[in-house]
């Protein structure tokens, strides 16, 4: 038999979201027994940049992004009603066609402006044997914020009719969201943490800078120039030079402010085939605290300097200061990131090794089995602590 899986995300900024579902899709094809196509839904062209598993593909919304009083279309001249409800319509139509087994619904569990709800739940009747998975990152947000849009929603008694699991993707001994108040009370016992997504990665081509280097990067690169254009001006030891990422999303504006600021022997560019490799290549990585960008970090033993965004969400400063507290990382404080702070960082790092000992960080692993019992009606769920099976 073949199992049908479709894995959604919302995607209104970087690539995150798209990433992690990604190296979701390829632990679930080669961790299952039986063999495995699926869907990846997406917000964003360039996803289809990024190799799906075999037997997979993409398929693409139109786009949804930041506005000022929330989202709105990204490109098509209409309001966000009109594009949620032609994104929610294709939604609905694919699961209905496809007829998955699983569905992961990547951070927002009803898609942006309840797009995926009329879909969800048709699905509870139409195909009741398929069951439906709520994937969170290890940070949601200062608990204020996450349980504004908890409530927004219906809370968690709207979400219960739903959902068959939650999968949290991390360790708790860092952070757990539960405990952190980021979750409604009456959903903790749907809630798996499967450890951060980190060893299993499958790494792409490698961007051709010489060794020794140094690497910068800002993941999509939407809102993370003025990291770049510290670190591009920051020294570095003599013999490294220092690749600079800037992100397909950056406007060109903050792209030529990156170039200008950068020195002598400071590769800049837009995009590279895979920033892992070069992670696991650089003599040190400078980096902000984004969850795909962490897990790729932490999966290797390269030293890190990581400075949080601190627009829209607590959530990035929240990650880099667990992280930093149990040692896995370094955290640069937004008002420290200058050119002088990052160049004496690099002077003390570069070529230095990191060991992340004392972290689960195998949630690739951990996927496909916790799949694997949902999909058996063998259903892992967590009560007072104790995995208790129902």
């Amino acid at each position: 038999m073949t199992v049908k899986i479709v894995l959604y995300s919302h995607d209104s900024a970087g690539l995150g979201h798209i990433r992690r579902n990604l190296a979701i899709a390829h632990a679930l094809a080669a961790g299952l027994n039986e063999p495995v196509t699926g869907l990846l839904v997406a917000g964003r062209p360039e996803a289809t940049r990024f190799a799906a598993p075999e037997g997979w593909d993409w398929l693409i919304l139109p786009g949804v992004q930041h506005a000022r009083d929330g989202y709105g279309s990204r490109a098509l001249d209409i309001g966000l009603d009109t594009a949620t409800a032609l994104r929610g319509a294709v939604f609905r139509a694919a699961v209905r066609r496809f007829c998955p087994d699983l569905v992961v619904v990547d951070r927002h569990p009803f898609g942006v402006g309840r797009e995926l709800e009329s879909a969800l739940r048709s699905l509870r009747v139409e195909q009741p044997d398929c069951r439906i998975v709520l994937g969170l990152r290890d940070v949601l947000d200062a608990a204020p914020a996450a349980a504004a849009e908890w409530r927004a929603i219906g809370g968690g008694s709207a979400l219960r009719s739903v959902l068959d699991a939650i999968w949290a993707y991390g360790d708790p001994r860092a952070h757990d969201l539960t405990v952190a108040g980021e979750l409604p009370a009456d959903l903790h016992d749907l809630v798996s943490h499967t450890g951060y997504l980190a060893h299993g990665r499958i790494a792409g081509h490698r961007h051709g800078i010489e060794r020794p280097f140094v690497l910068t990067t800002v993941g999509g690169g939407v809102d993370g120039v003025e990291l770049a254009a510290a670190a591009a001006a920051a020294a570095v030891p003599d013999g490294i030079r220092h690749l600079v990422v800037t992100g397909p999303q950056m406007p060109d504006e903050d792209r030529l402010r990156v170039i200008g600021a950068a020195r002598p022997g400071t590769e800049v560019v837009r995009r590279v085939p895979d920033v892992l490799p070069l992670m696991r290549t650089a003599e040190a990585v400078v980096c902000m605290a984004g969850y795909n960008t962490i897990c790729e970090v932490m999966s290797t033993t390269t030293p890190a300097l990581v400075a949080p965004r601190v627009q829209r969400r607590d959530e990035q400063r929240i990650r880099a200061g667990a992280l930093a507290r149990i040692g896995a990382i370094e955290a640069l404080s937004p008002w420290q990131t200058g050119p002088e702070e990052i160049g004496d960082w690099f002077a003390q790092n570069a070529g230095r090794r990191t060991a992340r000992t004392g972290l689960a960080l195998d949630g690739l692993a951990r996927i496909p089995v916790l799949a694997a019992e949902l999909l058996t009606g063998r259903i892992e769920r967590v009560a007072g602590g104790d995995r208790v099976a129902v």
